[in-house]
């Protein structure tokens, strides 16, 4: 099949009425959907929303993102402005605005009682059953090490380090 300037100019019109690869390609005849959607892309003729408009709105509906931390390590609480966001079904394009609203305020409080053990520094060879196996650094530097401290006959890594490690899994998911 070939693609004559003609059926490219049919191709360009159905696909600004927003009509599907689809529909497109029953109403060309002769040629498959996938055929269509690469014609398409050689075009580089615009995207179109997927239906029902979710990419455009739920972009606009989320929250803004959080303001910088500030010297007291609280989230500063704003109110962004309504703002016009497109989208489209089938061949109308619709204009709306959005109210997003304001983030609240919370405080961080920082962790107190937290004692960074000092490392021993050592090196892959010298790790032995009892040492932590924490490593420490980025392993392409020469001053990559790991941890060395006394560890538990069961975890391979020190008190301390064992605790970063392995965190229950709600306090996991509440970090996200």
């Amino acid at each position: 099949m070939n693609w004559t300037d003609e059926r490219v100019e049919k191709l360009k019109k159905l696909w600004s009425e927003g009509l599907s690869a689809s529909q497109i390609a029953a109403q060309l005849g002769g040629v498959s959907r996938n055929a269509v959607i690469g014609k398409v892309h050689r075009l580089c003729l615009p995207g179109r929303a997927k239906a029902g408009g979710t990419t455009a709105t739920a972009r606009a509906k989320r929250p803004a993102p959080a303001a910088p931390r500030t010297a007291s390590n609280t989230f500063a609480s704003r109110m962004a402005a309504p703002r016009a966001a497109t989208r489209t079904t089938g061949a109308a394009v619709m204009k709306e605005e959005v109210e997003i609203d304001a983030i609240e305020q919370r405080e961080e409080a920082p962790a107190s009682n937290v004692v960074v053990p000092m490392s021993r520094r050592l090196g892959l060879t010298q790790l032995t059953d009892r040492t932590c196996k924490w490593p420490i650094g980025d392993p392409m530097k020469e001053e990559f090490h790991f941890c060395g401290n006394d560890s538990p006959d069961t975890s391979p890594y020190c008190t301390f380090h064992a605790k970063l490690a392995y965190q229950p899994s709600a306090e996991r998911r509440r970090a996200r």
